[in-house]
């Protein structure tokens, strides 16, 4: 009885823990996601001087999911852009949202603009 209820302790505490780490990987595969595709955008202003028809490129290209291992629908993060007000393609934020399991990690949502800059949905500071 005392073995099974060590085991149920050690259970209790190690499952959170795996579960955390699980979803931190994924969360590394996102920003890495975020930022290939940040240095693609970068090479395509590079040539063209203007972000149109890159993100257009992404989703036919199916960069806008991570990770791009598996299919659409087994995603953890779907990768959007939101261009704002701008009209002239000269900027933009990458925004990946946590789909499925993955909208339980405490990051949630990772952004990247195109100045390199970095932010979330979360609070943490250490989601970067």
């Amino acid at each position: 009885m005392i073995a099974v209820t060590i085991v149920g302790i050690l259970v209790a505490i190690a499952y959170p823990a795996y579960t955390d780490s699980v979803r931190k990987s994924r969360r590394a595969q996102a920003k890495a996601d975020l930022a290939e595709l940040t240095q693609r955008a970068e090479r395509w202003y590079t040539a063209n001087n203007s972000y149109a028809g890159f993100f257009a490129r992404v989703k036919t290209d199916n960069m806008d999911y991570s990770p791009r291992t598996k299919p659409r629908a087994q995603a953890f993060y779907v990768i959007t852009r939101d261009a704002g007000a701008d009209t002239a393609a000269s900027t933009f934020t990458l925004t990946a949202t946590a789909q499925g399991d993955q909208a339980n990690d405490a990051c949630k949502n990772l952004t990247i603009d195109a100045t390199g800059k970095r932010g979330t949905s979360s609070s943490r500071t250490d989601c970067w």
